[in-house]
């Protein structure tokens, strides 16, 4: 891994940590400005619960992108394409 791929890879980790922080926050409040409306915990009735879960949604797609298919698998998929189109040399 080169520095500018390096780069971009902590850039995009960045993004998503802070998705993912700005989510639990959205979600707290959510959550507990319901508590104190109702004085009751009661998780299954909150409001906000579609937005969030299609913010969930999208992180869950943003992690899997992120970590399953990293810059290994990505390297290892570029080296197979390129062995495939690579004619041979013949002397």
């Amino acid at each position: 891994m080169n520095y500018n791929q390096a780069y971009k890879r902590v850039a995009q980790l960045k993004r998503f940590y802070k998705s993912l922080i700005w989510f639990g926050i959205v979600a707290l409040i959510i959550f507990f400005t319901d508590f104190f409306k109702k004085g009751i915990f009661n998780i299954t009735e909150f409001n906000g619960s579609l937005i969030l879960t299609i913010w969930a949604i999208v992180l869950i797609i943003k992690s899997v992108k992120l970590f399953l298919f990293n810059s290994i698998w990505e390297r290892k998929v570029l080296e197979h394409e390129m062995r495939k189109t690579k004619d041979p040399i013949n002397f």
